[in-house]
C-alpha cells in the first residue's frame, strides 16, 4: 500500500511486522508473509544501516527492533499504525497475535 513511499513492498512488510510485534528476526518475518528470506535480510540490513532499526544477537539469531534514538520514530510509528488499519481483518489479527514460546508437551488443543 505504501511501497511507493518506502521504496519496496518488502520494506513495508518488514516495518509493519516489527511495528506490530515490537521485534522480530528475518526467518520469522519471511515465514509470516510466505516470502523468500533474502529480500527480507536485505531490507533489515538497509534499515539498520540507516538507523531505523537496531539489532541484538540472541544465540545464533539476530533480533531487530526500532531504534529508540531514530529522530522520526514517532512519525513513522503513527504512519505504520494508520497503514495497519487498512489491512484486512485476518492479517491484522495474525500480526497482533504474538506467541513466542512453544506449546507445552501433550497439551490439549
Amino acid at each position: 500500500m505504501l511501497e511507493g513511499l518506502f521504496g519496496s513492498l518488502y520494506k513495508e512488510r518488514v516495518l509493519v511486522f516489527i511495528f506490530s510485534r515490537q521485534k522480530g528476526y528475518a526467518r520469522e518475518i519471511a515465514q509470516f508473509y510466505n516470502i523468500a528470506l533474502t529480500p527480507v535480510l536485505n531490507q533489515l540490513k538497509t534499515l539498520e544501516e540507516n538507523g531505523i532499526l537496531v539489532s541484538a544477537t540472541r544465540g545464533k539469531t539476530i533480533i531487530y527492533q526500532f531504534n529508540p534514538r531514530y529522530p522520526f520514530l514517532q512519525e513513522l510509528k503513527a504512519m505504520l499504525e494508520k497503514l495497519i488499519n487498512f489491512y484486512p481483518e485476518d492479517i491484522k489479527q495474525k500480526l497482533l497475535f504474538n506467541r513466542r514460546r512453544p506449546r507445552r508437551r501433550n497439551k490439549q488443543l
